[in-house]
């Protein structure tokens, strides 16, 4: 199993609102937990165990909730006015260059295209991330030293 087919499998997951799913194979297998559905969490933080074979588990449940679908609806229409800042590629979201320097940006800095807002460490690598647009940071989707996927919201900007 390569790496698009465990996004896009992550991405099933998280749509379909089940707790948790276990996928195996003769020699590989994948735990992915998601919060219960309802919640206001969407993405899936994936467990990956190389283990040997076991006995396959069924899929927990789904729960569904009415007055989910309407909260949801209400937080898109007030931040459709700004813009994310999405991250490039999987790895682990830091604000900091190191442990003992100051945060790249905070809510209400102004940035720029060019300006470095973030690194993801992926592969023992660390990548500065760059905005792609100006403007004033409104919100920061992600707390510090959390894994991130491939184009999930970091960062809300207001471009006015």
């Amino acid at each position: 199993m390569d790496i698009k087919d465990i996004q896009n499998l992550i991405k099933f997951v998280s749509k379909a609102e089940v707790s948790e799913v276990k996928y195996k194979t003769k020699d590989f297998e994948i735990t992915i937990k998601t919060p219960l559905a309802g919640n206001d969490a969407v993405y899936a933080q994936p467990a990956v165990y190389h283990t040997a074979p076991q006995a396959a588990a069924a899929p927990a449940p789904v729960a569904a909730q009415v007055a989910a679908p309407a909260e949801k609806a209400e937080v898109a229409s007030d931040d459709s006015k700004y813009v994310a800042i999405k991250s490039p590629m999987i790895g682990t979201f830091y604000r900091k260059p190191s442990p003992d320097k100051d945060v790249f940006v905070n809510v209400g800095d102004e940035v720029s295209a060019g300006k470095v807002v973030c690194v993801i460490e992926a592969m023992k690598l660390f990548n500065q991330i760059d905005s792609e647009i100006s403007g004033k940071i409104v919100k920061i989707l992600v707390d510090d030293a959390t894994p991130v996927e491939y184009d999930q919201p970091l960062f809300l900007v207001d471009p006015s």
